[in-house]
């Protein structure tokens, strides 16, 4: 058994830097390789009780960074400028996803938690596999990401509105995330009163020529700020770290160097750590047990099914059948919020211990088959251009 904290931490320091290459050549997504990496770190002896306290408590914090730059990635403008006709469908995309999920989870003899689960989306995976194939502004591309968006959002909401109840019942305590929303309000106004009145000042903070570095002060204390409250008024932090870059994208739609540098510090540091963590809290026992990979293989068709089902809604807005199933294909790709799901599931209780191995093979899966079987059938189910479908 190895001992001590120097070599893990310098083992992970020298992963950090090494696995996002790993993952290009494998043509994976870096979380998905981290994961691994954390599950090879303890099946060769580092075991979670030798971690010391440094890396818990830097993955908490990678965690509330995902949350935040998950906040960060909400289009407000799009949703803004959408018809209210489409918002509708997706909503409708949304609450079909939700209706079938809970049908799966009942039949597996779970409740409403697993179903939120089942109901999230990964719109950090959904944006970079759009982009790739230069359709990200085309009706399909945009409808996607919509609906990704709503699911995040809505499915973050859902989950904090459950945990209250299940922590406190039908008590004053459910009225916990008005203060929170009443913040994320007055900061929404504030930081618009100040871009409005202080041009400049917004500039230097989103540009980033600020050698005082003043944009990454103010982001990161927005961030401590929501997390600080909700921790006060008895919610998740991450609820608090989403709404805090929320309010960074509902009032800014070109937010320069700084949503680059907030990026680039946490996927290149903090984040990698929170998915290592995770890995090594992954039990590959499991699989020695046949009614685990069959509870594995359920779930695995309950997550494909809550998809591609309600996509084919989109027909509402006139795209082809095939274009339907394709969306449906893409926006069954999840990672970081049903990661950030089932860790809080499993440590309250709302989630069996069996339960989280498999959700976290689901995880691996989707993110790893579905940018590969997306853009095979894309070539040949979309037009070349992307934009009519």
């Amino acid at each position: 058994m190895i001992t001590g904290q120097g070599l893990p931490l310098l083992i992970i320091a020298i992963a950090g830097l090494l696995l996002p290459v790993v993952a290009r050549r494998l043509y994976l997504p870096s979380m998905v390789v981290e994961i691994l990496f954390g599950i090879f770190l303890v099946r060769i002896g580092f075991d979670s009780s030798l971690e010391g306290q440094w890396l818990p408590f830097l993955a908490h914090l990678g965690f509330l960074m995902l949350m935040f730059l998950a906040g960060l990635e909400i289009d407000f403008t799009a949703l803004r400028q959408e018809r209210l006709s489409r918002l509708l469908v997706y909503l409708a995309i949304f609450l079909g996803t939700l209706t079938i999920a809970y049908g799966a989870s009942r039949l597996m003899g779970h409740g409403l938690f697993l179903a939120l689960v089942l109901s999230t989306t990964s719109l950090a995976l959904v944006l970079p596999i759009l982009r790739e194939l230069g359709i990200s502004k085309s009706q399909f591309g945009q409808s996607a990401l919509l609906c990704a968006t709503l699911a995040d959002f809505c499915t973050l909401l859902a989950l904090t509105a459950f945990i209250l109840y299940n922590d406190y019942g039908l008590s004053f305590r459910l009225v916990g995330p008005v203060p929170v929303f009443i913040m994320f309000a007055v900061a929404l106004w504030g930081v618009r009163i100040l871009s409005w009145w202080h041009p400049h000042t917004a500039q230097r903070i989103l540009g980033g020529s600020d050698q005082s570095e003043l944009g990454v002060r103010a982001a990161f204390a927005l961030l401590f700020m929501f997390v600080g409250l909700s921790e006060l008024v008895g919610l998740e932090p991450i609820l608090g770290a989403f709404l805090g870059g929320c309010v960074l994208s509902a009032v800014f739609q070109n937010r320069g160097l700084l949503e680059e540098k907030m990026a680039g510090f946490a996927y290149g540091f903090l984040i990698p750590i929170f998915f290592i963590h995770v890995g090594m809290g992954f039990s590959l026992e499991s699989f020695s047990d046949f009614s685990f990979l069959l509870l594995t293989a359920k779930l695995m068709l309950a997550a494909f099914l809550v998809k591609l089902i309600p996509a084919l809604f989109l027909r509402f807005i006139g795209l082809s059948w095939r274009a339907c199933l394709l969306e449906g294909i893409l926006l069954s790709a999840r990672l970081s919020l049903i990661v950030a799901a089932t860790a809080i599931g499993t440590e309250k209780g709302l989630l069996s211990p069996e339960l989280e191995p498999a959700i976290l093979t689901i995880a691996l899966v989707t993110a790893s088959l579905v940018p590969i079987l997306f853009r095979k059938l894309a070539v040949s189910w979309l037009p070349a251009s992307g934009r009519q479908v």
